[in-house]
């Protein structure tokens, strides 16, 4: 079996022999599978009427479990954005009914950014769509190979994540 990594990777082997080409063989796949997964994401995301960084904000709240509430500071951790930028992505998502601002009983300055019902739902049903797609893409590996997959993306990832 050949995909168009192989190939590209033939051609600059044949152009440039001088040249150590294999990493190409794990990275330009790992670049090609992120943007076929970015794609499936963005499908999934568009059917349910939620942009990336919506569900990136949703889910945050999500995962924090009941009452499904994060300050603003702690939704910046998890996302990973600027504050000004969370704070426009907490009034549209406000807008939208997603999600609802209340004062923060331990401290009267602040606020606690929490999902609806309204938001619940479209992120539970958001997530269980994309994952039913993530598995369709990842069931050419058995059991064990995507274990140990997940284990080698691991070892590669730890490094940025420091």
């Amino acid at each position: 079996m050949e995909d168009e990594v192989d190939r590209l990777v033939a051609a600059w082997q044949a152009e440039r022999p001088d040249l150590d080409v294999r990493p190409l063989q794990v990275l330009s796949r790992v670049s090609r599978l992120a943007r076929h997964l970015d794609r499936a994401r963005r499908a999934v995301f568009a059917a349910h009427q939620v942009e990336s960084w919506e569900f990136d904000v949703l889910t945050a709240l999500r995962r924090a479990g009941s009452p499904y509430q994060l300050s603003p500071g702690q939704l910046l951790r998890a996302t990973l954005v600027t504050s000004g930028t969370m704070t426009n992505r907490i009034d549209r998502l406000a807008a939208a009914g997603l999600v609802e601002r209340h004062p923060d009983p331990q401290d009267k300055r602040g606020v606690q950014v929490r999902l609806t019902e309204a938001g619940l739902t479209r992120v539970d049903t958001a997530f269980a769509d994309l994952l039913a797609r993530e598995e369709a893409i990842l069931e050419a590996l058995s059991p064990e190979q995507h274990e140990t997959l997940a284990v080698l993306l691991r070892t590669l990832l730890i490094p940025f994540d420091a």
